[in-house]
């Protein structure tokens, strides 16, 4: 569940980022996918150490 989250808020924040900079829609989409990347990436270490501290 935090990695689908954390993706979703990841693209979310990188669409507005796009945005602001006065981006066309391919920069948006692009800002989009990386941000839902690397937040996806924190969420899932974030979801594995959850997970070994639950042990």
């Amino acid at each position: 569940m935090i990695l689908v989250i954390a993706a979703l808020v990841g693209a979310i924040l990188g669409a507005v980022i796009a945005r602001r900079r006065n981006g066309r829609k391919a920069d948006i989409l692009q800002y989009a996918f990386v941000f839902a990347l690397i937040f996806a990436l924190i969420g899932l270490f974030a979801m594995i150490f959850v997970t070994r501290a639950a042990l």
